[in-house]
């Protein structure tokens, strides 16, 4: 039974894997959909309803109109074939990601990350989990082709490199904390790449007059892509903290002592470190711009160094990768 839950797993993997590069690809096209110069043209009824709006808000001497102007162009660019297309793509590969994950804890009878294989499987469904929620609040399938690209190297990566069988939960994981703590710096992480995501676009919106980076015009202001970013950070932050507080906790219970300077615990804290620097910076010293920009993209490396070179290359109690 264990083996035919493996193996229907490793199908739903692979699968997700195709349905995700089919995602990638109509991504790609949509944003060089955008990069035409007709993309770049405002329909007739949106710029008649810009217009009124504009004169609207001239009235009354205010500019709080000129987001929902924004908006209503924003609003015109969603809607288009390549990008339904590749939402499409992108939910389907989502449940059968979420599939393949769930039939991996249930082969093993256990929560599915205890190792680094399941750890990817589990990270990279909320990754994009988080993304797909995102859209109920804010348009971001621009995202789409950095999400998939992410999601689909890194799940190719763990299903060829870091693939190993079933096996019993060492010791010191055979806790309830091994549920709590992972899969709340799995929801960390998403957030965390997001906020990454919007960080490179804003990089690149606010210096679009040198790249000549056309589909640019299609995006938010990198005012608005650095104001989304913070919101994402910010509740990333939040679960990060939990993480460290609960892998202290956790420590403590397996070993007698909540911090050792082990490599995983001091990673995990630069990267607190870093992300509190980045929130509070911006907060107290009006950091904006490029500068906050390149700390959350800082973060977020520091978060793929932390779970990649020092689970694969530093020794410590927390060798847990399975390989």
């Amino acid at each position: 039974m264990t083996a035919t839950l493996v193996t229907f797993s490793l199908v739903a993997i692979w699968s997700a894997m195709a349905m995700y590069a089919l995602a990638f690809i109509a991504f790609t096209f949509d944003l060089a959909r955008r990069a035409t110069p007709d993309a770049l043209s405002v329909p007739a009824s949106v710029s008649a309803a810009a217009t009124l709006e504009a004169r609207a808000a001239a009235r009354r001497g205010g500019t709080a109109v000129i987001e929902r102007t924004t908006s209503a162009v924003d609003g015109a660019m969603r809607s288009t074939k390549w990008i339904r297309i590749a939402m499409a793509f992108t939910v389907i590969a989502w449940v059968l990601h979420v599939g393949g994950t769930v039939l991996r804890g249930a082969a093993a009878g256990r929560v599915p990350w205890a190792n680094m294989f399941e750890f990817s499987l589990t990270a990279t469904a909320i990754v994009v989990g988080v993304f797909l929620l995102v859209q109920f609040w804010q348009d971001l399938q621009f995202l789409g082709a950095y999400v998939t690209a992410f999601t689909l190297l890194l799940l190719g990566v763990a299903t060829v490199n870091f693939y190993v069988d079933v096996v019993p939960l060492p010791p010191a994981l055979q806790s309830a904390w091994l549920v709590i703590h992972v899969f709340v710096a799995s929801l960390g992480t998403g957030f965390f790449a997001l906020g990454a995501g919007l960080s490179i676009a804003q990089l690149l919106q606010a210096d679009e007059r040198k790249n000549k980076l056309r589909f640019l015009s299609t995006l938010p202001d990198a005012v608005r892509l650095e104001n989304m970013a913070y919101r994402l950070i910010v509740i990333g932050f939040v679960f990060w903290t939990f993480t460290l507080i609960a892998g202290a906790i956790w420590a403590e219970h397996a070993w007698g002592r909540y911090w050792g300077w082990d490599t995983k615990e001091v990673w995990t804290f630069i990267i607190w470190t870093i992300f509190a620097g980045y929130i509070h910076a911006r907060a107290t010293r009006g950091w904006r711009g490029s500068r906050s920009a390149w700390l959350a993209i800082i973060g977020f490396v520091a978060v793929i160094f932390n779970f990649t070179i020092v689970n694969l290359f530093f020794k410590g109690l927390h060798a847990y990768s399975g390989l």
